[in-house]
């Protein structure tokens, strides 16, 4: 459920109702090419120094607002298994990508490090790059520590408000996630640290979406990114802002795909 409206949490919905991508505003899919504060990660896989067993593993990293790590029941230590980084639209939780994505990472073996936005959406939509890079890093360090993962399927997901966060994590941090499975975003937004690598992008978005309209990834992100180098892979459907079941699985085996 969403946290309660605090006075803190009101005046960040009203600094923020002017923005281009989030959920609970309106208006076009461009947003300045930058944005304040850096999106670059410094947490990468490595040995891991402590065990883990499979289930789900809250990170105890974040209070109220934390996140889980989902250890499939397939994972096996001596090999290095995907890990997909999984991140809500506004107003959501870390449960609503689990809950999507736990089928999946049952069945194929991965890895899903879901986490809560420090407030309403991603700081990098909100206001500047800043508290959401650094708490991913540390969920990203912590799930790091305990899982062999595999270092060329390190992969960002996310929907809606998490869609364009994952599109600014891709951008300044191509040299980590090999991918990107972008679902209903609003918009393209970076922080001032520039881009690094070149990730690859699945792009969905539902052709009835009222809340985000489709022209947004159709017209807007989808041309720019290719126009910019980048390889995109976009799936349209009929349905509204939502990530069906058909094209989850659809992008599930795109991102996992050798």
């Amino acid at each position: 459920m969403p946290e309660p409206l605090t006075r803190r949490r009101f005046a960040a919905l009203i600094a923020a109702a002017a923005l281009p991508d989030l959920v609970l505003g309106c208006g076009t899919a461009t947003a300045p090419p930058l944005s304040q504060g850096s999106g670059r990660l410094q947490s990468r896989p490595g040995t891991p120094t402590l065990t883990i067993a499979a289930g789900l593993h809250p990170l105890g990293l974040g209070g109220a607002r934390d996140g889980s790590l989902l250890v499939p029941a397939k994972y096996s230590p001596s090999t290095p298994a995907p890990l997909v980084l999984a991140l809500h639209g506004a107003n959501g939780a870390a449960v609503s990508q689990l809950n999507l994505l736990t089928p999946y990472a049952e069945d194929r073996g991965f890895l899903v490090l879901a986490v809560d936005s420090r407030d309403v959406t991603w700081d990098g939509v909100l206001q500047q790059f800043g508290p959401d890079v650094a708490f991913i890093d540390s969920a990203l360090q912590w799930a790091f520590a305990r899982c062999a993962v595999d270092p060329s399927h390190v992969i960002v997901e996310g929907f809606s408000d998490g869609a364009t966060y994952a599109i600014s994590l891709a951008l300044a941090n191509g040299d980590l996630f090999r991918r990107a499975m972008v679902c209903s975003p609003g918009s393209i937004r970076e922080s001032n640290s520039g881009r690094t690598g070149k990730s690859e992008f699945f792009v969905s978005h539902g052709r009835q979406d009222t809340v985000l309209p489709v022209a947004r990834s159709r017209d807007d992100i989808v041309p720019t990114l290719r126009q910019d180098g980048y390889t995109v892979e976009y799936l349209e459907f009929d349905g509204g802002h939502e990530l069906p079941p058909a094209v989850a699985a659809a992008g599930v085996d795109w991102i996992l795909r050798a």
